[in-house]
């Protein structure tokens, strides 16, 4: 073999090594890239007394809720966990479990919340930063509705009922008798790079 082949030889050689560690190199990145559940802040159900899909009776219904928020960036607001009964939001039209798919829940999650009123609640001011992971217990009672509009007027039976728990922003309202309330705005799922969490009951 003559030197002017071997040198042919050896560039193909070197140029498909080069070509192949490209591909490693991309595959890689590719399979390493984090999916988005490691992106952004997410709350986790770790304990509840309620179950995705669970009937209840309509009434009161003490609620117990642990959850685990892993923080991605620094955020302030509030967390709530809460029952949700809407009108024209159905169990068939969304998808929520604790262990759904997350980016799906969360939109799921927000339209929920802008088409529902609350039905019982508990809050907690956080402030959390990135790879914090803060643990909260939650304890209310709600009282599940056998009727309901958009207003919160009993009109019929709910089409949907809700536990979530999401994260927002709070202002603390005086009340014409002296008191005052905390209303909370959700904040958007996509916007802030939250996942919420939350599962369906089976309502009365």
């Amino acid at each position: 073999m003559t030197r002017s082949m071997q040198g042919h030889r050896k560039r193909r050689v070197a140029a498909s090594c080069a070509v192949l560690l490209s591909v490693a190199v991309i595959l890689t990145g590719c399979l390493d890239e984090p999916e988005i559940e490691d992106l952004w802040t997410r709350i986790d159900v770790t304990a509840s007394n309620i179950i995705p899909f669970q009937p209840v009776t309509a009434g009161a219904l003490p609620v117990t809720m642990g959850v685990d928020i892993t923080y991605r960036r620094i955020l302030t607001g509030f967390a709530v966990a809460e029952l949700r009964a809407s009108p024209n939001v159905s169990a068939a039209q969304v998808f929520l479990a604790p262990d759904g798919n997350r980016t799906r829940m969360a939109a799921d999650i927000d339209h929920i919340l802008r088409n529902s009123v609350t039905m019982g609640r508990a809050t907690r001011a956080v402030t959390g930063w990135d790879h914090l992971i803060q643990h909260i217990d939650f304890n209310f009672t709600a009282n599940v509705p056998t009727t309901i509009d958009s207003a919160g007027v009993p009109i019929g039976a709910p089409a949907g009922l809700f536990l979530v728990c999401y994260m927002g922003s709070g202002e603390e309202i005086e009340l014409p008798g002296g008191g005052d309330t905390l209303v909370v705005t959700p904040f958007d799922s996509g916007t802030y790079q939250i996942l919420p969490v939350g599962m369906e009951v089976a309502g009365p």
